[in-house]
């Protein structure tokens, strides 16, 4: 007898509480998908005993449900890409004032979504197609890098997506793919180092300087360090960093270096000012604009803007710099770290820092390939290639017994051979 199939406890449609996150779910019939639910102020419906809110605000999404499919709205409007692209701009307007949402993911909406708007903005919903974003991203011919396109997809995705979870409207854009990651392998070297510190003014070379030395992301990081930052230890001077981007703060160890730069700083940048320590010529905090134009004038002077390689050099390549030499031990003697230390004095997750820097820069990760075909090996012992073992010499009267054990199996018995002609 068949085993008896286990009854769904609510049919799909229905509320159910979820105790994980302790809020309130549906799923719509035909999916598989759960849904939060939310109240009228757009907050998730928390608590078990909530019910009753839960079991009004999927009655408001049912009727919507017919309304979404045709690409229309509970209030009985059409939504049109211009709607959808409004709505998150009104979004990253009201994270931007509450600090939620950093400046340059605000003014990147702005932009982006307005191009878009420009291109298809009063095509409905419903009629959008994945094609509609491709071309569009095929007119601009000056977007030619995959990061850029990986950017401007992020972005519309993330607008059609909080039009779906906050407003119910069914988002055709699902399953869109964004450009691969490439990883980052431009780095400065010494002799680049040096002529870019002899070719600047002091305060823009001191900011190079600290990037390249921490690794720090230049503008929303670096620039933001103050004197209230700083920590002296006996070991040495550490910094508590805030990303703006990833919302987190780490504490970091600085080089000695940078430390007597730091103490330098901070005689015009004292405790409880609240004044940068790096500042451009006008005393003002590096913004991203003005590092960037200051960058390019460098390049241009410099001669690399006719170079393939340096010239994709940008303010960013100090931070793959750090990385570069943390990996291949520059200030360590040849000794790399691992990708778990260097996630962790950079801000990324070890997935990401493996994705840009470690699998072409990390000895970690090469080493055991090398060892693995017998190239390798420990560099200490001037290992530089396969070694071959001298074959044993059988003494004399050794029978050899090669044959007998490659042919012996655990556990069998050896059985008599008749005497006798076998029979057949």
């Amino acid at each position: 007898m068949g085993k008896k199939r286990k009854q769904r406890r609510q049919p799909h449609g229905s509320a159910w509480h979820w105790k994980q996150t302790d809020c309130w779910y549906y799923t719509q019939p035909g999916t598989k998908k759960r849904v939060a639910l939310f109240d009228e102020d757009g907050q998730r419906i928390r608590g078990k005993d909530n019910q009753e809110a839960a079991e009004l605000a999927l009655a408001r999404e049912k009727l919507s449900w017919e309304e979404n499919s045709l690409g229309t709205s509970a209030g009985g409007g059409e939504w049109l890409v211009a709607r959808v692209c409004s709505e998150y701009i009104q979004y990253c307007e009201r994270g931007l004032s509450k600090g939620a949402i950093s400046k340059s993911h605000r003014d990147n909406s702005v932009n982006w979504l307005n191009d878009l708007c420009a291109y298809c903005g009063a095509l409905p919903v419903a009629h959008l197609k994945k094609g509609h974003i491709q071309q569009w991203l095929e007119s601009h011919t000056n977007w030619r890098s995959s990061e850029t396109h990986r950017g401007v997809i992020a972005i519309v995705l993330a607008a059609f997506n909080r039009a779906e979870e906050m407003y119910g409207v069914v988002n055709p854009l699902k399953g869109l793919k964004k450009p691969r990651p490439k990883p980052r392998l431009h780095s400065f070297g010494a002799e680049d180092e040096k002529a870019l510190y002899g070719a600047t003014e002091p305060r823009f070379g001191n900011f190079l300087f600290a990037a390249i030395h921490t690794g720090l992301r230049p503008f929303c990081e670096l620039a933001k360090i103050t004197a209230d930052q700083v920590e002296e230890s006996q070991r040495g001077m550490m910094w508590r960093v805030f990303s703006t981007k990833t919302k987190k703060t780490r504490k970091i160890p600085v080089r000695s270096e940078v430390a007597e730069l730091t103490r330098k700083l901070m005689k015009t940048a004292p405790r409880g000012s609240g004044i940068p320590l790096f500042r451009n010529t006008r005393g003002k905090p590096w913004k991203r604009m003005t590092g960037v134009v200051r960058f390019l004038a460098l390049k241009k002077k410099l001669g690399w803007e006719k170079d393939p390689v340096k010239t994709h050099y940008s303010c960013y390549t100090c931070r793959h710099t750090f990385a570069h030499r943390m990996l291949s031990g520059y200030w360590t003697d040849g000794v790399g770290c691992s990708i778990e230390t260097l996630a962790e004095l950079i801000g990324d997750t070890p997935k990401v820092a493996f994705d840009h820097y470690g699998r072409e820069w990390g000895q970690h990760y090469q080493d055991p390939l090398w060892t693995a075909i017998g190239v390798g090996g420990n560099s200490s012992t001037g290992f530089s290639g396969p070694q071959v073992q001298p074959k044993a010499t059988k003494g004399a009267g050794q029978k050899s017994k090669k044959v007998s054990v490659a042919r012996k199996r655990p556990g069998t018995k050896k059985l008599a051979r008749p005497r006798g002609r076998s029979s057949r």
